[in-house]
C-alpha cells in the first residue's frame, strides 16, 4: 500500500509516470537493476568518476564488468567531461553521471558523447533529488537514474533507494527485477522501524552519544547502515544484497516527501552563511554553475589536515561528515580490487586528501557554532583551492 503510494508522489514530484519508478533497499540495488536491464555484462567497460562510493564500482564488477575512472573538475567534484572521451573504447557500454553533493553533472555534453559513441548514459542521483538541470529534475533526463533515500539524504525513508527509468525499453524489465527482490527480513524491518522512532524523537541534548551509539553499532553490523563489512572487504556481491524496499521504508517517506520545498531552503540558507564566513576569512564561496541547482545536502570544504580538523570538530562538538576519503570513498587500500590504480586521478586524489563536509540540514544554533569554529581554526583551512 505505501509502496504504491510513494511511487505515485515521486513520480508527481519529477513530473513522470509512477510505472517509471521501482523501490529498492538501497540506491546500489538500484544501480545494479539499471545495469541488469541495460545487459551490461562480462568485460564490458563502464565509465564513472574518480570521486564515489565503493558501491558504485561495486555493482558494476557483481555484474562481471569493468569499472573505468575519470578524473574530476576541481570546481564542481563532478565527473571532467573533458577527459570522459579519452576513456571510451569499443568495449565501453556505459556512462555514468554522478551528482555530487547535490550538483548535478553537465548531461547534455555526456549526453552528446555517449550519443556520438552509440553508448548509455545514466544519472547517479544519490545527492541529487530535487535538484535540477537546466531547469530539469535530476534523474529525469538519461535513459534511467538511481536515487539513495538513505538518513542522511535530502528525502530519506531511513535507508532505501529508487530508479526512476526515462527510456521506455528499461521500464519492464526494471519492474520485474523489483518484483524478483526479496524482502528484508523481520528483525530488518524491526530494527529499521526502531531506528526511525528513535531519530524522529531525538532529544538536542542526545545527539552526539547517539551519534556514537550508532557508529558503534554499525560497526559491528548490529543496525542495517549505509555499507556492510562485506561490501568494504572486496567487491564480491554479499548475501542479502538484492533486496527490496520494505513498507516501513515507503511509509517513512511519504512523510519526508512532503517536506522537500522547506528541506531545500533551509540547506540554501545555512548554506549561504557559510559562503558569507569563508569570503570573509579571505576564502572563495561555493561554486554554483548556471546550468543546475543545487540541493547541497552537503557543503563540501579543504582544509590542511583532515585528521587534526576532524579531531578539533569532535573536540568542538562540532557536526562534519567526511565524504570522500578516498576517490572510491571509504576504501583507503587495495585500491586495485576495484580496478582503481591510484596516482592516476590527481585530481580526485588530493580533493578526497583534504575535504571535509560542512552539514546543511542541522538546526540554526548548530550552523551558527560550526560558522564560530571555522573562524577560529581559519588556519586550518585550504582556502586557496576553494
Amino acid at each position: 500500500m505505501y509502496k504504491q503510494q510513494i511511487k505515485s508522489q515521486i513520480a508527481h514530484f519529477l513530473g513522470i509516470k509512477p510505472l517509471q519508478v521501482t523501490l529498492f533497499w538501497k540506491g546500489r540495488v538500484g544501480l545494479y537493476a539499471i545495469l541488469n536491464a541495460l545487459n551490461i555484462s562480462e568485460l564490458d567497460e563502464v565509465i564513472l568518476p574518480a570521486f564515489t562510493c565503493v558501491v558504485v564500482p561495486n555493482a558494476i564488477i557483481y555484474k562481471k564488468a569493468i569499472p573505468v575512472y575519470a578524473d574530476i573538475n576541481v570546481k564542481t567534484y563532478n565527473i571532467d567531461v573533458s577527459i570522459v572521451e579519452k576513456k571510451i573504447t569499443s568495449m565501453t557500454k556505459l556512462i555514468i553521471a554522478q551528482n555530487t553533493f547535490g550538483l548535478s553533472s553537465d548531461i547534455d555534453a555526456l549526453q552528446k558523447l555517449a550519443d556520438r559513441h552509440n553508448i548509455h548514459l545514466i544519472e547517479d542521483c544519490t545527492h541529487g533529488f530535487a535538484g535540477t538541470y537546466k531547469s530539469k529534475q535530476n534523474g529525469t533526463i538519461a535513459g534511467a537514474s538511481f536515487f539513495s533515500s538513505q538518513w542522511n539524504k535530502t528525502f530519506s525513508t531511513g535507508i532505501g533507494g529508487f530508479v526512476v527509468a526515462n527510456d521506455e525499453s528499461l521500464i519492464a524489465p526494471l519492474n520485474e527485477f523489483e518484483k524478483s527482490m526479496e524482502s528484508p527480513s523481520l528483525i530488518e524491518r524491526r530494527i529499521l522501524h526502531t531506528q526511525i522512532n528513535i531519530k524522529n524523537n531525538l532529544p538536542e541534548f542526545a545527539y552526539w552519544s547517539a551519534v556514537k551509539t550508532y557508529r558503534k553499532l554499525n560497526s559491528i553490523q548490529l543496525v542495517p547502515g549505509s555499507s556492510s563489512n562485506d561490501e568494504l572487504a572486496s567487491p564480491i556481491m554479499p548475501d542479502g544484497y538484492l533486496k527490496g524496499m520494505s513498507e516501513i521504508q515507503a511509509k517513512k517517506g511519504i512523510n519526508e516527501i512532503e517536506k522537500i520545498e522547506s528541506n531545500l531552503n533551509h540547506r540554501k540558507k545555512i548554506a549561504k552563511w557559510y559562503d558569507d564566513a569563508i569570503v570573509k576569512m579571505g576564502g572563495t564561496k561555493l561554486f554554483l554553475p548556471n546550468f543546475a541547482e543545487h540541493t547541497i545536502i552537503k557543503y563540501p570544504l579543504l582544509v590542511k589536515d583532515r585528521t587534526t580538523f576532524m579531531n578539533l570538530a569532535i573536540k568542538n562538538q562540532i557536526p562534519l561528515n567526511d565524504w570522500f576519503l578516498s576517490p572510491i570513498h571509504p576504501i583507503t587500500n587495495g585500491f586495485e580490487k576495484w580496478n582503481y590504480h591510484y596516482g592516476d586521478h590527481p585530481n580526485a586524489e588530493f580533493i578526497s586528501s583534504h575535504i571535509v563536509n560542512l552539514l546543511t540540514d542541522i538546526s540554526i544554533a548548530k550552523a551558527k557554532k560550526t560558522i564560530q569554529f571555522l573562524h577560529k581554526f581559519k588556519e586550518q583551512i585550504l582556502f586557496e583551492q576553494n
